[in-house]
């Protein structure tokens, strides 16, 4: 009995190791491509609640009228390139920041895109949008103007606040003119 257990050793190390088969690795790559692939394009299509939202004019407005908002589970759908807008222009601001010796200004410069009907409206409320704007603005460093990316960071917050003052159907989007750090 002792012959038989040392001779199973000596068999196990002549016979070669049988390499694994890469054919699940591929299969599984090429399952993860396919997958990432189809949630992109859903998300992207609009297919899905979140996402991009870049479903062709039909699809988002229904009977394909341009120019109108079409209606995504109550979020804000931005017009069609070429659709009818307006654009209300706000007085330009000039914001001292920091501290007395080390002063620093911001010069600002905007306009708000609307929809037609609402030029008026957002028009007299302008002062109001001044104010939350000059609010907001005198609220940061110059670190936080200066940071790399920081003007999208900064252009979306300010929309979110005039937004929340005009009405989220009022205004489309903020276009910044100037955003100069003296």
């Amino acid at each position: 009995m002792t012959d038989a257990t040392a001779d199973a050793p000596a068999e196990d190390e002549g016979t070669p190791k049988k390499k694994g088969s890469k054919l699940p690795m591929l299969i599984g790559l090429v399952l993860a491509l396919a997958g990432g692939g189809g949630g992109f394009f859903a998300a992207w299509s609009g297919l899905l609640p979140f996402g991009g939202g870049h479903a062709p004019a039909e699809a988002a407005h229904g009977d394909g009228a341009h120019g109108e908002a079409g209606d995504h589970g109550g979020e804000s759908a931005l017009p069609l390139p070429g659709a009818d807008v307006a654009f209300v222009e706000l007085e330009p601001l000039v914001i001292s920041m920091g501290t007395m010796a080390d002063l620093h200004h911001l010069r600002f410069r905007a306009s708000l895109e609307v929809p037609p009907q609402y030029v008026a409206e957002v028009e007299t409320l302008a002062p109001r949008v001044i104010d939350v704007l000059n609010s907001y603005l005198r609220a940061l460093r110059p670190s936080d103007v200066a940071a790399p990316g920081a003007l999208i960071r900064l252009r979306s917050q300010m929309l979110r606040r005039i937004q929340m003052v005009a009405g989220e159907d009022r205004i489309h989007d903020l276009l910044v003119m100037e955003f100069v750090l003296n």
